[in-house]
């Protein structure tokens, strides 16, 4: 896939459909004198409903469907007719995405499984056919309900990639070589910073059949929590991960330097990253020798650590056997197991979007309120009396 094709953001507008009104007729037929109201109810207006689906990858399928309306429902009509409810509109999102409210910034869902479903606009109630105002003191009632006005907002679909192990490094330091040698992934490799411009997924498979998924993101610099570089813009893309990988050059001068600057941005950028697993890979390795190698040991980070080589695929195999240990610790499990429910959930990701971070290119435009009308308020309203 493609830079251009790698869709995380996209702002929408969604309309709900109006609920038809109900009719105020009254039953005419022969031999049938005051036959009395018959006036039927208005149909409901559909639904904007999200849904996930793991068949989608990225938003790119919404970017140029900036407009989604559900159909308004039809008016009531003779002998207690209701009218036609509106169909409702599905959204289909891959698993992952965050939604926001486009003017304010505030958090509305997260879909994350396949399948699930969330009701984002509620279409309007269709109205109550004279039928139903008859009393014994008011026969012939003359009105009817019209139906619920539907509902309308600007939204912000955000994709955060589902993953189990996250990448982070600086530009050059060999995340998108790993990834490319322990998966079927095929990431853009060259020897100059910022190589890899969007996020890469890959599946690593290991013993008896078993995988996980790994996650690469565009390079992190010093500076980037205040725009540098690429900024923070894919840092998100590794909030749900359950361990990072961080991944540091063995010719860095000063490898624990280099390793405290990369978790200050991410705790910048989100505080609970810095309570995530987190383990060392020292790559490039195949310049060192054994003297080098314990030598650099002997000064890094009180973390989990392995020298690796992703062109002499040196200490790969112990790479895979240490995240796959990490990945299948108790806490590490229970945080995963937790994240599901939707209290932790909203705890990770509840945090409301800064608008003015968020750059689109096109200006807003609300459809007309007469755009997308199957029906004339009007239409059905049959004020015939006898």
């Amino acid at each position: 896939m493609s830079e251009a094709n790698f869709v995380d953001y996209v702002k929408i507008y969604c309309r709900s459909g109006k609920g038809g009104r109900g009719s105020s007729h009254f039953r005419r037929e022969k031999y049938v004198p005051k036959g009395g109201p018959d006036g039927g109810d208005g149909g409901e207006g559909g639904d904007i409903i999200l849904r996930g689906n793991r068949n989608y990858w990225t938003l790119l399928h919404l970017r140029y469907e900036r407009h989604i309306m559900a159909e308004h429902g039809e008016g009531g009509s003779r002998r207690n007719s209701s009218g036609k409810m509106g169909q409702s509109k599905v959204i289909e999102v891959p698993c992952g995405t965050v939604v926001y409210d486009a003017h304010t910034g505030e958090y509305i869902c997260d879909i994350t499984d396949h399948g699930e479903e969330y009701v984002l606009l509620k279409g309007g109630r269709g109205g109550r056919g004279n039928t139903h105002f008859k009393t014994s003191t008011n026969q012939a009632p003359r009105y009817s309900q019209p139906g619920e006005p539907f509902e309308e907002r600007w939204i912000i679909l955000e994709l955060k990639l589902l993953a189990d192990v996250g990448l982070v490094g600086f530009p050059n330091a060999g995340k998108s070589t790993l990834l490319s040698v322990v998966s079927a992934a095929k990431p853009k490799i060259a020897n100059y910073p910022f190589t890899t411009l969007k996020p890469n997924l890959g599946i690593v498979s290991y013993r008896d059949n078993q995988s996980f998924v790994m996650a690469d993101i565009p390079g992190i610099i010093e500076g980037a929590s205040e725009g540098k570089g690429l900024g923070i813009r894919f840092l998100r893309h590794i909030e749900r991960n359950s361990l990072l990988l961080f991944v540091i050059p063995a010719d860095t001068n000063d490898i624990k330097s280099e390793f405290e600057i990369l978790l200050n941005e991410l705790t910048q950028y989100n505080p609970e990253l810095a309570d995530k697993k987190r383990v060392l890979a020292i790559s490039k390795t195949d310049l060192l020798d054994d003297e080098l190698m314990h030598a650099i040991a002997e000064d890094l980070p009180e973390i989990p650590y392995v020298f690796i080589s992703a062109v002499t695929t040196l200490g790969l195999s112990a790479l895979k056997d240490l995240l796959w240990k990490e990945l299948n610790k108790d806490e590490v499990k229970v945080k995963v197991k937790v994240r599901e429910s939707d209290t932790d959930r909203d705890s990770l990701i509840h945090r409301n979007l800064d608008i003015k971070t968020v750059v689109f290119d096109e200006e807003e435009d609300t459809p007309e309120q007469g755009d997308n009308d199957d029906f004339d308020d009007d239409e059905d309203d049959d004020y015939s009396f006898y």
